[in-house]
């Protein structure tokens, strides 16, 4: 016997029951209302009654306006289930767009998370979309951050499975880091992915690094780039020298959630808000 099944036709009236076995019956523990209409049958003012009556008996959690999420038996006594983050960061966007075809993927230091390129947990998931995210919604606890991005640069995807029949979007290794780069701000800042870069050093191919770099085409990743990969000695004087091609005079931070100062670097045109020291101790540790 299905034992959410008998569960649930012992604690919950016929609606309730239907609605939450059929969520099951197609995978669905997150859902919006769009969802829950269509496995009820149900739609306006009595959906919403029958929601907010298993919220306040805590079989469901309101994530968020429109975004549910049942509470595994398991639990006990929880009335409040967040369940995957990633999970959670993906159904906002399809919420939002109306659409589960909606581009996203899991992106920066979350990505750097699932990779294992960070040596400290991260408290804020970042999803980057195509169609902006108004709010960045905290939702118990968890703060879930939107980074708007043109279509044409997302590429570099891959599949991760957040739960066993559950998968997100995310960027591939070499994304993230180029990701990164670019908004230092949502990787902990420009030594984070220096970090991550070292750490996968013997996965991370130089040659997808620079061809990503190329597609973005933005003349802070072409410097930040090429000053981590000349330091770790990733990459040989003829791929650097294609980023180097596509510097301009002008110096930019090398940090950018650092204060304005340091040494200037003549070859990448970077002002060195950061040690170059302490990069190499990254070796060290």
């Amino acid at each position: 016997m299905d034992t959410n099944r008998y569960i649930f036709s012992k604690t919950l009236g016929p609606q309730e029951s239907s609605l939450i076995t059929g969520l099951y019956d197609i995978g669905k523990k997150i859902f919006n209302l769009k969802v829950a209409s269509k496995v009820s049958g149900l739609s306006g003012q009595s959906l919403a009654n029958l929601l907010y009556k298993l919220v306040r008996k805590g079989i469901l959690t309101r994530l968020d306006s429109g975004l549910y999420n049942i509470v595994p038996f398991e639990m006990g006594q929880a009335r409040e289930y967040l369940g995957n983050p990633y999970l959670v960061a993906r159904e906002i966007v399809f919420k939002k767009a109306k659409s589960e075809k909606a581009d996203y993927y899991i992106s920066h230091g979350s990505a750097m998370e699932i990779h294992q390129m960070v040596t400290q947990p991260q408290l804020v998931v970042y999803t980057t979309v195509t169609k902006q995210v108004k709010k960045n919604p905290i939702i118990l606890g968890t703060e879930f951050h939107f980074v708007t991005t043109k279509k044409e640069h997302c590429f570099g995807l891959e599949k991760h499975w957040a739960e066993k029949s559950e998968m997100v979007l995310v960027s591939n290794i070499e994304k993230t880091i180029i990701d990164g780069l670019k908004l230092p701000e949502y990787c902990g800042g420009i030594t984070e992915i220096a970090k991550g870069l070292w750490i996968k050093k013997s996965e991370i191919d130089p040659e997808k690094l620079i061809e990503y770099a190329l597609r973005i085409d933005k003349g802070v990743i072409y410097r930040r780039l090429g000053f981590l990969l000349e330091i770790y000695q990733m990459a040989n004087e003829k791929l650097l020298q294609k980023l180097q091609e596509k510097i301009s005079k002008k110096h930019l931070l090398l940090d950018p959630t650092l204060i304005d100062e340091g040494d200037y670097n003549s070859k990448w045109k970077l002002r060195l808000n950061i040690l170059e020291d302490e990069f190499k101790a990254v070796i060290r540790t």
